[in-house]
């Protein structure tokens, strides 16, 4: 049964695009579905190293039915594009919601072995994740925080993303006030974050809807290095509030793509 599930994670992970558009047919898709899931368990996981792009080599643990994004060097290309161009030895970095670490890894590999890299991610079973594919690529610079970054320190309701999700990338925080149940997780603060760690000269923001959030925690950070940001932005709402917050702190914000800004100090 272990070659079997070797020889499926392998296969399903590199399989050509046409092939994996076999799934979409109605009766050879329930036959794949069916002899996948027979063989795969849904938490199966593969080592894998990253073919193309800025991050070809590092090693990923990927699920071998969504992984191959990564496999590819296709997973959110704007941002990796200007972390390769940005990111210099010796420079400090935040990786706000982190999820596997493609980004963290990234950062890792760039700013070497003098510079830093602060990793947060709240869901634990990502967090292990994570650790796992910093342990496997060898990187000492990195630090994971399992916590969420919020506008103050303590705990928040975290909701995990639901089981069917194989990479739980889009767990959030919610609101005593939303009325939604979910889990007391830590959060931090970048402004309390940073009084015991080097500030960043660059973060990647990626937290599910908590971007105002999290940069109303870093408003002293933001003041004293001016650090340069790119930002995942989850809805018109945040990106709205996102831009005016920045703009009164005198940062320059652009638009990357249809959801990421990068915002650089005026």
């Amino acid at each position: 049964m272990a070659r079997a599930r070797n020889w499926m994670s392998d296969l399903m992970l590199h399989a050509p695009a046409p092939l994996r558009s076999l799934r979409s047919l109605p009766v050879i898709g329930n036959i794949i579905h069916r002899l996948s899931h027979r063989i795969l368990p849904e938490d199966q996981k593969v080592w894998a190293r990253v073919e193309e792009g800025p991050a070809k080599g590092l090693w990923l643990e990927l699920n071998p039915r969504t992984g191959q994004n990564y496999l590819r060097g296709d997973a959110e290309n704007a941002v990796q594009e200007i972390l390769d161009a940005r990111l210099l030895p010796g420079m400090v970095f935040y990786d706000l919601g982190a999820n596997i670490g493609l980004f963290t890894l990234l950062a890792a590999r760039l700013v070497g072995v003098e510079g830093r890299v602060c990793s947060f991610e709240p869901d634990p079973a990502v967090a292990a994740r994570l650790r796992r594919n910093v342990e496997r690529n060898q990187f000492p610079n990195v630090t994971v925080m399992e916590a969420g970054v919020w506008s103050s320190t303590g705990n928040v309701r975290f909701v995990p993303a639901d089981s069917a999700s194989p990479d739980r990338g889009v767990g959030k925080f919610v609101s005593a006030e939303s009325g939604v149940s979910g889990t007391q997780t830590p959060c931090v603060a970048l402004d309390d974050f940073a009084q015991g760690a080097p500030p960043p000269n660059a973060i990647k923001c990626d937290v599910e809807g908590a971007e105002v959030q999290a940069l109303h925690g870093a408003e002293r950070l933001l003041r004293a290095y001016h650090p340069w940001i790119v930002c995942e932005i989850h809805s018109a709402e945040n990106d709205r509030d996102s831009r005016e917050y920045l703009r009164r702190l005198n940062y320059r914000v652009d638009s990357v793509d249809a959801n990421h800004i990068l915002a650089e100090p005026s």
